[in-house]
């Protein structure tokens, strides 16, 4: 039991981050994770062990939210915060609202992107994916997916300068 707590632990938070950055809401993003664990409950006994079990539960969360853009509560404005850093981590309040205001700028940039992209970047930088992970979730190889976020990630900081 211990050890599905520690599972919970570990992959409970980028599944949320996942959500929340896909629906810019933080009741539907908790909603949604929690659905992802139920949904793996009810069919753990599909899992055969051929990805990570990370993988297997994001490939859980792809399916729900496509389920949950296909239903009419879906709303497309995403230009929320990502979420709050501890302001213990900033010496001041501006180096906290400074860092709130680019991690903004580089979310509305990643959700301008193409679906097979920005899923690359938001599974990578959210979920904390491996990239052959990733890449069994998009179907594309693990070196497709790794060249593609090392140039998106390239032509981002391009940007920014």
């Amino acid at each position: 039991m211990e050890q599905l707590a520690q599972i919970y632990r570990e992959i409970q938070p980028k599944l949320f981050a996942f959500f929340y950055i896909k629906t810019s809401n933080s009741t539907t993003a908790e909603d949604l994770t929690q659905d992802v664990f139920f949904e793996a409950a009810k069919s753990i006994h599909t899992y055969r062990g051929d990805s990570s079990l990370a993988t297997w539960l994001f490939s859980i969360a792809n399916h729900l939210l496509k389920k949950y853009y296909r239903s009419k509560k879906y709303e497309k404005s995403l230009l929320e915060k990502l979420g709050k850093k501890p302001s213990s981590v900033f010496h001041s309040t501006e180096q906290l609202v400074e860092w709130k205001l680019e991690a903004k700028k580089l979310l509305e940039k990643i959700q301008l992107l193409e679906p097979p992209v920005k899923d690359i970047m938001l599974l990578r930088l959210l979920g904390e994916l491996q990239f052959s992970e990733i890449g069994q979730l998009i179907g594309k190889s693990e070196n497709y997916v790794r060249v593609t976020f090392h140039r998106q990630k390239m032509k981002l900081q391009r940007e920014e300068e």
